[in-house]
This record gives structure tokens, C-alpha cells and sequence, in this order.
């Protein structure tokens, strides 16, 4: 349900939500500070020698940023047009699992859950997810990676198969003597190998295995490089179509007023005369003759 523009909660919601007036960029600003000195918090917390010196401090920091980010959630529940849609979306499970740790730990005080509770303490580190919503750019980064999933899996699936093989054979070939004491344990060295991490711990030892090895390290440093080459090119088709759209928009987003249409795509005053611009709805229909479902 659309929001009253002259009410308190719409009021908010353009603050809380948008950042083209100069209170959403201070909302918005204050924001990513408060998340980076959570995390700040969290990192000296976990350094000995400055928690043994300032555990009160850090304590109290803490205390405060989560009041403070448990204020903003509720904030946009409060004034979100439709706020169990946010509480499902992608930013509002992350800004829920920013908050909710520390709630649980206040109740999780038996001495055998305090293995849970450091977990749940580490888990603030999620705070920083928040940040991906400020970054412009971030949506043509995610959306590469989700067109380029079905490449990504296949790519994935053959490195897989040529692991196991690999691994099997030098535990074919090696044997539990030389330290290939199981497939999984073998499939470990091809994965290692194949990464070019290298981390000695295993190695092969006769000739045909030193062979194979030489070939898997081969192998690896020829299609470390595929992944990077896929998500570049969806990352250039991308970048492409944004422009395109970018400068389709600059030319169909007319003022009604003074006529002029050279106006950025999330535009919603005329800069030459201050009149208001036609809706990102009017704008939909102009484009493409049909209705639009945004809220």
C-alpha cells in the first residue's frame, strides 16, 4: 500500500530508504560508520592484550551499536510499504543476523554453550554485508555472477571430476606408504595441487606419480583462468547493457514542464526548472507500452 507523501512515515521511509535528499546520504553515512566501527569493535575484542585492557569499553560499544542497528530494523519494518517482504528480502535477513547474536547470547549462560556463544559473537562479522547495499556498483557485480552460474557449475563440475580421477590414481599409485592413505585424503592433494597451493604436506614419491603430479600442476594453472574469463565477459555484457539503458533513459526522461530531457535515469526533479519528473511507472509504460508491477 503506497505510503501518504506528507505523512511521518513516508517522511521516514525516504530518509530510511533513499539517498537523494541530504538527510538520506547523512542517514546512509552514518550508517556504513557505525557498521565499520562495530566491526572495529569486534576485531580489538578478539586481540587478548587490548580486550584485557578494555573489555568494559569495548562491552558498552557494543551494547550501543546494537541498540543503535536494532533501532534502524525496526525503523524499517515501521515504514516500509510492505514490511514482511523486507524482513524476507536479502538486506533484511542480513540486518536481522547483525542484531540477533547478541539477543541470543544474552540467553545462552550455561557453561557448555559457551563454545555457541563465541560463535554467535563472531557472527556480528555479518555487519559488513550491510555495506554491499551502499556500494552502486555491487547489483552489476551480482548480477554477472547469477548470469554467469550455469558456466560457473559446469566449470566447477569438470574440476571436480578431473580431481577425483587424479586422486585416485595417485592413490592407486602412491598408496597409504607414501601418504595416500584414502581417495578423499588423495582427492585433498589433487584439489591442493590443482589450486597451486601446494602445501607439501602430501606428495608423491615414484616417478609415475611425480608424472601425473606434473601434469596436474599443469593442468591447474590452464584453467584457473576459466572463471575469471566468464565472469569478465557477463561483467563487460553488463556494463554494456547499463550504458545502453543509462543513455535510453537520459533521453526519454522528459520534464512536463520545460520540456527538456537530459536528466539522470533515478532523477525525480527537473535540474533546469525544479518541476517534478514522471514516475519510474510512467517512465516503465513509456518505454515499453505495458504496465509496471514496481512498487
Amino acid at each position: 500500500m503506497p505510503l501518504d507523501e506528507y505523512s511521518f512515515k513516508h517522511k521516514l521511509y525516504v530518509i530510511i530508504f533513499r539517498t537523494d535528499t541530504p538527510l538520506g546520504r547523512g542517514f546512509d553515512i552514518g550508517l556504513i560508520l557505525s557498521i565499520l566501527g562495530s566491526l572495529l569493535v569486534l576485531i580489538l575484542g578478539s586481540v587478548e592484550s587490548v580486550n584485557d585492557k578494555h573489555a568494559y569499553v569495548l562491552h558498552v560499544l557494543e551494547i550501543l551499536f546494537t541498540v543503535l542497528f536494532t533501532i534502524e530494523y525496526l525503523l524499517r519494518l515501521y515504514c516500509s510499504p510492505k514490511p514482511w517482504a523486507y524482513a524476507k528480502s536479502f538486506y533484511g535477513v542480513v540486518d536481522l543476523i547483525a542484531i540477533l547474536p547478541f539477543y541470543i547470547a544474552l540467553f545462552v549462560t550455561n557453561a557448555h554453550f559457551l563454545g555457541v556463544v563465541r560463535l554467535l559473537r563472531i557472527m556480528r562479522i555479518f555487519r559488513i554485508l550491510k555495506l554491499v547495499q551502499y556500494i552502486q556498483d555491487s547489483n552489476i557485480i551480482m548480477r554477472s555472477l547469477w548470469n554467469s552460474r550455469r558456466k560457473i557449475f559446469v566449470f566447477f563440475s569438470m574440476v571436480a571430476i578431473l580431481v577425483t580421477i587424479f586422486g585416485a590414481l595417485l592413490y592407486v599409485i602412491e598408496g597409504p606408504d607414501n601418504g595416500f592413505t584414502s581417495i578423499p585424503t588423495s582427492i585433498y592433494w589433487a584439489i591442493v595441487t590443482i589450486t597451486t597451493v601446494g602445501y607439501g604436506d602430501i606428495s608423491p614419491v615414484t616417478t609415475l606419480g611425480r608424472a601425473i603430479a606434473s601434469l596436474t600442476m599443469l593442468l591447474g594453472y590452464s584453467i584457473l583462468a576459466v572463471p575469471t574469463g566468464i565472469i569478465t565477459a557477463e561483467l563487460s555484457q553488463e556494463v554494456k547493457q547499463q550504458k545502453k539503458t543509462y543513455q535510453s533513459h537520459r533521453l526519454l526522461v522528459m520534464c512536463p514542464n520545460c520540456m527538456k530531457n537530459d536528466h539522470e535515469p533515478d532523477a525525480f526533479h527537473c535540474k533546469h526548472c525544479g518541476s517534478e519528473l514522471p514516475s519510474h511507472e510512467e517512465r516503465v509504460v513509456k518505454v515499453t507500452g505495458a504496465s509496471s508491477d514496481y512498487d
